[in-house]
């Protein structure tokens, strides 16, 4: 799975004052139906927080007297040890938590809907900081269960500590799948369990073990719907340099690896402007009833072209809705909609396509877990055009890892 050059684009700084979700996308992005999720709508925008400069700093340098406590978050982790580990590192969790539109929709949710968590027990589904689990107990939930299975979870037990919650947020260590809770049944689920293409890295099957093993008939799961949308783009530029840069590297034909990039997909914020066919949705996930074999599917789409342009690429993204509140809260994670880390999926197309406004490029996407490493996504797509400048049709095969 390939980033753009230059990482993350920035968010904008998480403060108090911070401004929340960025509108749900019902179907076509043309019809937009922006969702208040601010209690107090005067505080929507986001505003940095106060810079506070301390001088004459004294204190030795963290080089100085390196800890002895090997456990320490990070203090002796490889990129190897990552890959099986990642979210032992603060590093991840601070770009979530910066992420204003995923964290302050999390609390909007369950702030301004506390009658969900209210006096019930609630389980939280891969903690990490145990953020969901502090805003549980802060809206008045009676206990909560907060299992992270990384190092993660001794620091979410200092922090539950340090703002007075222990005893009413228990840190359980380690996996879903391998722990037990000391009741028999939870109220309420909640989980950020979405990764990048809504479904990399195979939480969601995490979650729904928890819910047929714990979860007590009509509980809640926050949140407790998602959907999948594909659009296409054109990406002549970034196309041009990220995969038909291997045709000639300084005189060498280095091809071969240009077959390997485009079977990778690029995660990275993609441009409104870039957007070329209408916004469709693939496939809706009702996470309180869904079975584990859900995440494997095989839907049609039909993407009609709304203006003359070229098509580079298809580009998938997802929106998020807990629909068991008051008013609907949720948040899109589409081009036209504030930018979130998890951004947008580019799938490129090895066919350049030129399409006229009305036309239609058709086919059908596969999607399913990897069969030796679950948490890998396999993508094939089928597409096809006959159009007035241009025919093709192509199989492609995409892995996510």
């Amino acid at each position: 799975m390939g980033k753009r050059k230059g990482g993350n684009k920035a968010l904008g700084p998480l403060s108090e004052k911070s401004g929340s979700a960025n509108g749900y996308l019902f179907g076509d992005p043309k019809m937009i139906v922006a969702v208040p999720t601010i209690a107090d709508t005067a505080t929507a925008s986001v505003v940095s927080e106060d810079l506070v400069v301390v001088d004459e700093r004294t204190d030795s340098s963290n080089l100085e007297n390196p800890p002895e406590n090997e456990s320490v978050i990070g203090g002796d982790k490889t990129s190897a040890d990552y890959y099986f580990d990642s979210y032992s590192h603060f590093g991840i969790h601070e770009e979530m938590l910066k992420d204003v539109v995923r964290t302050r929709t999390y609390q909007n949710a369950i702030y301004q809907n506390s009658f969900i968590v209210k006096n019930k027990v609630v389980l939280d589904v891969g903690a990490g900081t145990g953020i969901l689990s502090l805003f549980c107990a802060k809206a008045g939930a009676k206990h909560v269960y907060a299992v992270e299975c990384s190092l993660m979870a001794d620091m979410a037990k200092e922090i539950v500590e340090a703002n007075g919650f222990s005893n009413v947020i228990t840190i359980l260590k380690g996996k879903i799948e391998e722990i037990e809770l000391p009741i028999a049944h939870v109220d309420v689920i909640v989980s950020e369990w979405m990764g990048y293409f809504l479904l990399f890295e195979n939480m969601l099957n995490t979650v729904l073990y928890a819910r047929d093993k714990w979860l007590i008939n009509d509980g809640i799961i926050l949140p407790d719907k998602a959907s999948l949308f594909l659009t296409a783009i054109e990406d002549a530029e970034y196309k041009e340099d990220k995969i038909e840069f291997w045709n000639n590297v300084y005189g060498f034909d280095m091809s071969c690896i240009k077959r390997q990039a485009i079977m990778e997909p690029l995660v990275d914020t993609v441009d409104q402007n870039q957007i070329v066919t209408n916004c469709l949705l693939l496939k809706t996930m009702d996470i309180s009833k869904m079975a584990a074999g859900d995440v494997s599917f095989t839907v049609p789409f039909k993407l009609v072209a709304e203006r003359n342009d070229f098509i580079h690429a298809l580009v998938a993204y997802f929106d998020v809705a807990f629909t068991r509140c008051h008013k609907l809260i949720g948040f899109s994670t589409g081009p036209r909609s504030k930018a979130t880390h998890w951004k947008q999926t580019v799938l490129y197309l090895e066919d350049v396509i030129t399409i006229c406004e009305g036309e239609a490029l058709m086919g059908s996407i596969s999607v399913e877990p990897n069969k030796k490493n679950p948490r890998d996504i396999e993508i094939l797509l089928k597409y096809s055009f006959h159009g007035k400048r241009c025919q093709v049709s192509r199989t492609q095969h995409y892995k996510m890892r």
